[in-house]
């Protein structure tokens, strides 16, 4: 069996072999330099005196004569069988960072026009570190997760040959991928769709990104569900978008009220399926409506389908890219939901007029996701995990609704309106009681342990409605009934603080 050689890589010394000043002086005072400014750290192993030898093409004895210097000096300590390391004696004989006063113009941080602009309207899209947590929002299930399939998988596809698993990614997508994606949402979506129209990306958020750098120009107006996803905001306003906040009622985004505000829009945003965050689905006889007015106008609209695979009252909706017989509808899809977040996998169904722009676009800036991650993927969907898989989490996610809703009902009453849901991963619970300021309730719960989102952080204008979006797909029934008590305890606080003081202290809302 061949010996692996290790230690740090030393290529960057250079050897002048036309000097009077002899080889191993030159290469001792490289390497006690590469020590002493930190560039080798305190810890990191040298190679061998073989290894170092070949590597700079110098005799054996030189890197013997190199290492035996060194290590007079403390700067190296050497352990049998181990190897050369740089020892901690080389911290102190490590320049001290100065100070230098003098007429030094100051460094600035001067940004690009459209980014200047736009990054004082961006929202955060995740205030904490998302871990499963009451009442976290747009995360799954990881303890359900079918983590051992997912390994097989990946181990089966490291097994490859080389030449077939470690070159570059398709920018368009790993063809196994397109395919199984477009039988998986012909069978389960209702999209009809080629191969060819599908592209890969690094999540929903590339996708948005990559739609609106195509198809905006500075300025474009852009109908945007308010309230609305943040993400899919950020992105459009990164690209120079004028973004017009378009109310939502019982039936979706209002198209009246878009044609009202930007008759000449260039792009909609809607989540029809299950709007995000109110939950509403958007109505056969407005999902019409939309679609004539944007082919009325040349313009398009973005669908974002974040959660359409989880409805729990029957089949899930159909989506509106389905009866889009015009090609004006790009359906987003994502796996961050379906199957976990730092998959970082999402895809886009491009109408086919823009099928050869975006294999342009793609071909000529986009490095794709790692073919790795797409080819287990394929796998895990063409074998029938992924369809199992969603079954599975449907039944999960079901029941999890019913604790919380079994739970607010007993400790809830007369603090929140939950409104029974049946799809997606959150619950919208409206204030009982006038006067709770969305804010200072999610300040409070927060510091009681549970973190909830208020409808107001979604939204670009203010609306009358005030309340708490939880997420309850993330947390065992137990984690789930904990935070509902927790929750109720913050509630009553707030409210028996309210009843002690002037009503003139707490101003209403904004409309």
């Amino acid at each position: 069996m061949v010996k692996r050689s290790g230690g740090e890589l030393l290529f960057a010394i250079a050897i002048d072999r036309s000097s009077t000043r002899s080889i191993t002086a030159q290469v001792y005072s490289a390497v006690k330099q590469m020590i002493v400014s930190g560039d080798l750290a305190v810890g990191k192993r040298l190679p061998s005196s073989r290894t170092f030898a070949r590597e700079l093409a110098v005799s054996r004895t030189t890197a013997i004569a190199v290492f035996e210097r060194l290590a007079a000096e403390g700067l190296i300590v050497s352990h049998t069988g181990s190897g050369s390391f740089v020892s901690d004696v080389a911290e102190a004989q490590r320049p001290r960072a100065t100070v230098t006063v003098g007429n030094e113009r100051p460094a600035t941080t001067k940004l690009a026009d459209l980014i200047a602009e736009a990054s004082p309207r961006f929202l955060q899209r995740l205030s904490h570190p998302q871990k499963p947590r009451a009442f976290v929002t747009g995360m799954p299930a990881f303890d359900a997760f079918p983590l051992a399939i997912w390994s097989r998988l990946s181990a089966k596809h490291w097994r490859q040959p080389r030449d077939a698993i470690m070159g570059y990614s398709d920018p368009n997508g790993l063809p196994q991928l397109r395919q199984a994606i477009a039988e998986h949402l012909r069978a389960s979506r209702g999209v009809v769709c080629e191969a060819e129209q599908i592209f890969i990306v690094n999540g929903a958020q590339q996708a948005f990104d990559l739609i609106g750098r195509v198809l905006l120009n500075r300025g474009d107006a852009v109908w945007f569900e308010n309230p609305g996803a943040i993400g899919a905001r950020n992105s459009l306003i990164a690209c120079g978008a004028t973004m017009v906040p378009v109310p939502v009622d019982a039936e979706g985004l209002s198209v009246e009220a878009g044609l009202s505000k930007a008759p000449d829009f260039r792009l909609a945003f809607v989540t029809p399926s299950h709007q995000h965050p109110l939950g509403v689905e958007m109505s056969l006889r407005r999902r019409a409506h939309l679609l004539r007015v944007v082919n009325d106008r040349d313009a398009w609209i973005i669908e974002d389908d974040y959660d359409g695979e989880f409805r729990y009252d029957g089949r899930p909706l159909p989506t509106l890219k389905s009866a889009d017989n015009a090609e004006r509808v790009i359906y987003v899809g994502t796996f961050s939901k379906s199957m976990f977040p730092s998959l970082r996998l999402g895809f886009y169904v491009a109408p086919r007029p823009l099928v050869a722009v975006f294999q342009r676009v793609s071909g000529a800036f986009l490095q794709g996701v790692p073919s790795s991650v797409q080819a287990v993927m394929a796998a895990f969907i063409n074998e029938g995990h992924f369809s199992t898989h969603l079954r599975r989490m449907r039944d999960i996610y079901r029941e999890r609704h019913e604790v919380f809703h079994d739970a607010a009902d007993r400790l809830l009453g007369g603090l929140l309106d939950t409104a029974r849901s049946n799809a997606g991963f959150h619950v919208v619970a409206r204030f009982a009681q006038p006067g709770h300021r969305e804010d200072a309730v999610q300040t409070a719960a927060e510091a009681a342990g549970v973190l909830v989102s208020t409808i107001g952080r979604f939204c670009i204008d203010p609306v009358a409605d005030q309340g708490l979006v939880l997420g309850v797909s993330a947390i065992d029934p137990r984690s789930i009934r904990k935070g509902v008590e927790l929750l109720a305890n913050v509630l009553e606080q707030s409210s028996i603080r309210r009843g002690s003081q002037a009503p003139s202290q707490h101003p209403s809302p904004p409309p």
